[in-house]
């Protein structure tokens, strides 16, 4: 039984401006020690999946339909109190995009860190404050960070402390988010290897949301690649990134320089995504792809599965 099960997702965003449809029957699953990498360009929905999966989605956001299913239990069906008490933190957290703004100024680490535990596990402050240092150290920080204020850490320094938050109850998954953005390449590094080794160390799921391919390339075994609201291909970071079948995964991986193999030239992905207030009909990628075609503009491509694990949306590979 995989630990996530996201079936027939979609989050709409109801604005004055019309019904903005972030993410339209998105499906995938993650079993237990896995990493997926979710890629694709700027409101392709990838967020929006994140905050779904916590139910934190942002009015006028909702969660219209599909479900859910978090280690046994669909999340979209709970309440409030419930999901308070048994989903967050416990079973799912998360390292919000700009991290570096996420924590209160006016608390120490240690108190922001050593919160929940009171909270959730009925801590005293004693244990929770020790629990937090051991944390702290666990995520290559000294404890002596603990009587510091956000203002008195560098951006990896906060990046650090964000992820021993989202550790601190021990959830099976964890959720990140643009976790190495505005960060400098070394400590990219760092937080990638210190990733990498608390799936190692840990057995923990991470859904990894990332601009940046070369990065999820780094840390996932499996890759999804989101379009306008709209999963268009996964499968295996090797069939992904050696095996493209989609266009626009294509087109991505074409963007981007190769240090091995032949060099090839860089291209770009002409025109702009659409307005999900108005999607076009059909394949939402038709405006922008290179290899389109007539039934592309007239109904939207089933998901078809190309390999064992992969599975894309094109009608390039659909029988008609």
């Amino acid at each position: 039984m995989p630990l996530l099960e996201v079936r027939d997702l979609k989050t709409y965003f109801f604005t004055l401006a019309g019904v903005v449809k972030a993410v339209d029957g998105v499906s995938f699953t993650l079993d237990h020690g896995e990493v997926l990498g979710l890629a694709g360009e700027s409101g392709s929905g990838k967020s929006t999946i994140a905050y779904s999966i916590m139910n934190l989605v942002p009015p006028p956001g909702k969660i219209v339909s599909g479900s859910i299913i978090l280690d046994g239990v669909d999340v979209a069906k709970l309440s409030e109190s419930e999901l308070r008490s048994k989903i967050r933190w416990r079973k799912v957290s998360m390292v919000f995009q700009g991290a570096m703004n996420a924590l209160t100024p006016v608390y120490t680490i240690g108190y922001q860190i050593a919160e929940p535990l009171i909270q959730h596990l009925g801590m005293t402050k004693r244990e929770a404050m020790e629990r937090a240092a051991e944390l702290l150290e666990m995520v290559g920080l000294h404890r002596s960070m603990l009587n510091r204020y956000p203002h008195e850490l560098s951006g990896g320094q906060k990046q650090r402390v964000v992820i021993a938050m989202a550790l601190a109850l021990e959830p099976p998954l964890v959720i990140a988010d643009e976790p190495t953005t505005a960060l400098d390449v070394v400590v990219q590094a760092q937080i990638l290897n210190l990733l990498k080794k608390l799936k190692r160390e840990k057995n923990m799921s991470i859904i990894l949301i990332s601009h940046d391919l070369s990065v999820i390339a780094e840390l996932a075994d499996k890759v999804g690649i989101m379009y306008a609201g709209k999963l268009v291909e996964i499968g295996t970071a090797e069939q992904i990134f050696n095996n493209p079948q989609h266009p626009y995964t294509r087109l991505l991986l074409k963007s981007i320089p190769r240090l091995r193999g032949p060099v090839d030239k860089l291209e770009y992905i002409p025109g702009t995504p659409p307005d999900l207030r108005r999607p076009p009909p059909g394949c939402r990628f038709y405006p922008r792809c290179p290899m389109r075609m007539d039934v592309c503009n007239e109904e939207e491509p089933p998901i078809i599965e190309v390999e064992k694990g992969h599975y894309v949306a094109c009608w390039l590979h659909a029988k008609r």
